[in-house]
């Protein structure tokens, strides 16, 4: 009889040990426990607050998932570098499905098939119209470069640097594409990490942007009405893509797996001959990645990562980004508004960042608070989209300067 009792308690407490339950109470099992509230959070906010849903709440679902305890889904050791690579062989062999998910980033596949589906919905119409929105975007990325800097300044690695910086340029499949080029893995900062700082920002876009828009104009500035873009024609909107991929493939290679498949969708879309290529593309198989994406990168938050003064620094450091980039945007549109003497609304310098359509709906909001007739959405899309090529384009010098 003594045996039996034996063999029930020694198996309950078997299967007590190998629970996850055992190991979330147990030493170190409370940094966990917190990345699973923090994860409900932000669950939170993508279903009742609407920030970033169709991302976030795929990102917030893979840290629950990641920091579940026993369940082996994704393990941050399979990929340190062995010799200055990933055993790919081990992860297929060893992984979980979290580890499987993740290769697409990884191997900076989901990214350029983000922005494939990004490009078949953009019209860049208004930038063809108004080329000199190119200058408000580029100037917007004026925050990602002073970031790096001073990230290098503050103790991180070229690597770790170009990562946070990137966060300014407010597009987090760019954000993810860089990360994941730079970072090795082994680090306290991660691409997870680096996303999870991106689209929280993206998301307080309507927080941030204003009072930097109303500190940095004035009322007679935010009035100026501008005048109606001109009708631009398919033809352009042909070659507009063709022109863009070669320029800036030519100018900064790194920058042509985004770029290029940006403007392949573009091209889809502007050619009008290709309706089922572009269903497949801005539907289901954005819908398909973005599943993919969001899930695996919020695997990446694991808890012992997350809780460092190194993740605290990239969030400070990010939202420093994020301002910046603003900021600039702001700056050469009050340049703008100078040299063309009062013609162009420097609000619309602010979504020179390459939140689409987010940050132009803001220029639309704080212009409207002014004066309600006063309609910029459409000059401010010219920036928001020379944002997304502006991004990509930084995130190819980085790629280039730090290797």
């Amino acid at each position: 009889m003594g045996g039996v009792i034996d063999f029930f308690t020694n198996t309950i407490n078997g299967l007590w040990e190998d629970s996850g339950i055992h190991a979330l109470f147990s030493s170190g099992g409370w940094k966990n426990l917190l990345m699973i509230l923090i994860s409900f959070v932000f669950m939170y906010l993508a279903i009742a607050k609407g920030f970033e849903p169709l991302l976030l709440l795929p990102i917030s679902f893979g840290m629950l998932l990641t920091n579940l305890p026993m369940a082996d889904l994704y393990h941050a050791d399979l990929w340190q570098l062995v010799d200055g690579h990933v055993n790919y062989g081990k992860v297929l062999r060893d992984g979980g499905l979290l580890d499987i998910l993740y290769l697409g980033v990884k191997l900076q596949v989901y990214p350029p098939l983000i922005f494939l589906g990004i490009g078949c919905m953009t019209d860049f119409s208004p930038l063809i119209a108004n080329p000199k929105s190119f200058l408000l975007g580029a100037a917007a990325q004026g925050g990602i470069f002073f970031t790096f800097v001073v990230a290098g300044l503050l103790g991180f690695t070229a690597a770790e640097a170009g990562s946070i910086a990137i966060i300014g340029g407010a597009d987090g499949p760019t954000a993810i594409y860089v990360s994941t080029r730079l970072l090795t893995g082994g680090g306290a900062i991660t691409t997870g990490n680096i996303a999870l700082a991106a689209y929280t920002y993206m998301a307080l876009v309507p927080i941030i942007q204003p009072p930097i828009m109303r500190l940095m104009t004035t009322k007679k500035q935010r009035a100026v009405k501008m005048e109606q873009l001109r009708t631009v024609s398919k033809t352009e909107k042909i070659i507009f893509p063709i022109a863009v991929t070669i320029i800036v493939s030519l100018l900064v290679p790194s920058a042509a797996p985004l770029v290029g498949m940006l403007m392949f969708g573009n091209l889809l879309k502007e050619s009008g001959v290709a309706a089922r290529l572009i269903d497949t593309a801005q539907n289901a198989l954005m819908n398909i990645i973005t599943i993919f994406l969001g899930v695996s990168v919020g695997a990446t938050t694991k808890a012992d990562q997350i809780f460092s003064l190194k993740f605290g620094g990239v969030m400070l450091l990010g939202v420093i980004a994020f301002s910046l980039g603003t900021a600039c945007g702001l700056l050469f549109g009050k340049i703008m508004y100078r040299v063309t003497g009062g013609k162009v609304n420097p609000l619309i310098g602010s979504a020179g960042v390459s939140a689409v359509p987010m940050a132009a709906r803001i220029s639309q909001k704080v212009g409207a608070e002014t004066d309600p007739t006063n309609f910029l959405l459409m000059h401010a899309m010219g920036p928001n989209v020379a944002g997304v090529i502006g991004s990509a384009v930084a995130a190819g010098v980085l790629l280039s300067v730090i290797g």
